[in-house]
């Protein structure tokens, strides 16, 4: 089931087969290709020999909107079985704070959350600063999509506006995003998966918002996955220079240029000759080499990489929904943390670099035991 690394370059599709996903538009360009891909987020059972289903994983930036996008593969079978890590519950608290010192809230009132498919909630913490939750379809003094759930909608104009008519009289609207800018600035090619339908600029987002009658009012940016941007709208508010900033900082990075965004692609070959390499000398030096975190990002990764359970032996994951499954695509077995430890591996590659602390302090035997964390991305 493993895979040849991924060439740098990949004929796009015909413009005319594609079109926006908010807009509607039909011109735009082809910006990172990454073949034929399984689920990101349907985990065989270890003993299922496979082949797993494969659809191609391609995005496209619109021209118009500049919505950056998942081209077709709207019929992915997805079954998420995540664990919320410790880094988006501290992200949340620190967004929260912020909103709360800026006034962006309302002091009293009544919330509807839009939920994400990989759990996390901000209403426990947003009842306890006094906003109680709206009954089903009743409209709301603020409308959270917090958790990244509007990214898993294959109509964007719809799930967008839907949310938009929730909104009272006066009320707030908030999004959180991964945003564009921090996946380009990073070369995070591993970001595009099946099932993420969209991938939003702070720019692209205030002219969504605009199309839909909102006015995007303020952003926060947070160093979650090298940048994640939280954005408050309302029907009549003024922007902030706090959206000014975000705003040129992703201007900065190219977020509107097909030929900025592509350098995602250059990146592709580059990671994964890294990668392969290092497992392969680990392994020829008789170094023992596993993974942490059965993430949605690993999945392309690993393919693209090439690597099976010769190279690299397990990855191991705090979600008991994963352990026991296999990473999607290859044979490569997800264990339980305890068995990690046990193992007493020499090298773990870690595939999201965000939870190193929490790991490390939750796992102190990997280095007591002479083991050693790294980055898997680290190639880029």
């Amino acid at each position: 089931m493993t895979a040849s690394p991924l060439a740098d370059a990949v004929p796009a599709p015909a413009a005319s087969a594609v079109a926006c996903r908010f807009c509607g538009g039909t011109s735009g360009e082809l910006v990172l290709d990454l073949g034929e891909q399984p689920s990101s987020e349907l985990f065989p059972a270890a003993g299922d020999p496979g082949p797993d289903p494969l659809l191609p994983l391609r995005m496209w930036l619109c021209a118009g909107c500049g919505l950056a996008q998942l081209v077709g593969a709207d019929d992915v079978t997805e079954e998420p079985l995540g664990f919320e890590p410790a880094a988006l519950v501290r992200q949340r608290a620190a967004a929260l704070e912020r909103l709360v010192a800026d006034g962006a809230l309302p002091a009293r009132g009544t919330v509807a959350e839009y939920p994400s498919p990989h759990g996390g909630t901000w209403l426990p913490e947003l009842s306890a600063y006094g906003l109680t939750p709206a009954a089903p379809d009743a409209s709301a003094d603020v409308v959270v999509d917090a958790c990244f759930g509007l990214m898993h909608f294959t109509d964007q104009r719809a799930a967008l506006t839907e949310r938009v008519a929730r909104l009272a009289a006066g009320g707030t609207l908030l999004l959180q995003y991964h945003c564009l800018g921090a996946i380009v600035d990073g070369l995070q090619w591993n970001a595009l998966r099946h099932g993420h339908y969209a991938y939003y600029s702070t720019p692209a987002m205030v002219g969504m918002l605009a199309d839909v009658g909102l006015t995007a009012t303020t952003a926060y940016r947070f160093p979650l996955y090298g940048g994640t941007v939280l954005l408050t709208a309302t029907h009549d508010g003024s922007p902030t220079a706090d959206l000014a900033t975000v705003v040129d900082g992703e201007q900065a990075t190219g977020v509107r240029d097909p030929a900025a965004v592509s350098a995602l692609q250059a990146s592709v070959g580059r990671t994964a000759e890294w990668l392969r390499a290092t497992c392969a000398a680990e392994r020829a030096a008789g170094r023992r080499v596993y993974g942490y975190c059965a993430a949605s990002r690993a999945v392309a990764l690993l393919r693209v990489a090439g690597l099976d359970a010769s190279l690299l032996t397990a990855v191991a994951d705090a979600s008991p929904d994963k352990q026991g499954r296999r990473m999607p695509g290859t044979d490569i077995p997800i264990i339980t943390p305890d068995a990690l430890v046990a193992a007493r591996p020499d090298v773990v590659l870690l595939f999201v670099s965000d939870l190193a602390d929490e790991v490390r302090a939750a796992l102190p035997g990997i280095e007591a035991a002479g083991g050693r964390w790294v980055d898997a991305g680290a190639g880029r």
